[in-house]
Order: C-alpha cells, then structure tokens, then sequence
C-alpha cells in the first residue's frame, strides 16, 4: 500500500470517483514548512485556479490534508489525473508518514 496526501482536489468524493472509480480512506494529516500558491492551469474551457505545495522559508507554515491509503495502480491513476504542471515526491507528515505529493514542478 503507498499513501498519497491531498490538499486539494482528490479529497473531493466526486473526483475520487471519477479518478479512482472508488472512494479512497484517509486521515486527516498536516505538512510542515510549506505553503500553497496559486497556479493557474489551461483545461479545455480555459484557465482554471488551482493551488501548489512549494517549501516555505518559515518552518511553522503548514498545510492541512488528507493521506489516503491508495494501491500502485491508484497512484498511476493519480499520476494521470494531475497536470504536468505538479510532480509527485515524497515527504514526511506531521504524524510521521511517508507520503507522496504533488508539488510544483
């Protein structure tokens, strides 16, 4: 099993199931020392406004989430599903978890 931690869009049920064709099981989680940032991303109909996981300078920030327990094959799906404008690394959560996450690229 591989975790995955969302700040964003895959924590919506909608998403998870077009995505994943499931809901995923998750516990809420923080990251510290990083910060979101706006991005905008051109979908079909346009620009869309999204956020992205970048370092902060201060080690306090932190953002909120959810790790999901997801298999490999549900982390190709996710791979698919997010823009080639993030890229998944690992990091370590607040709780000690090893997760993966899509920063900026």
């Amino acid at each position: 099993m591989e975790q995955i931690f969302s700040y964003g869009t895959l924590q919506s049920k909608e998403i998870q199931i077009q995505v994943f064709n499931k809901l995923l099981t998750g516990t809420p989680d923080q990251l510290k020392g990083y910060k979101l940032k706006d991005l905008k991303i051109e979908e079909e109909f346009g620009m869309a406004d999204y956020f992205v996981a970048i370092p902060s300078e201060n080690p306090s920030d932190e953002i909120n989430g959810i790790v999901f327990n997801v298999s490999s094959e549900d982390l190709t799906k996710a791979d698919q599903f997010e823009s080639n404008a993030y890229k998944r690394v690992q990091i370590t959560l607040k709780s000690g978890i090893v997760a993966w996450i899509y920063m900026e690229n």
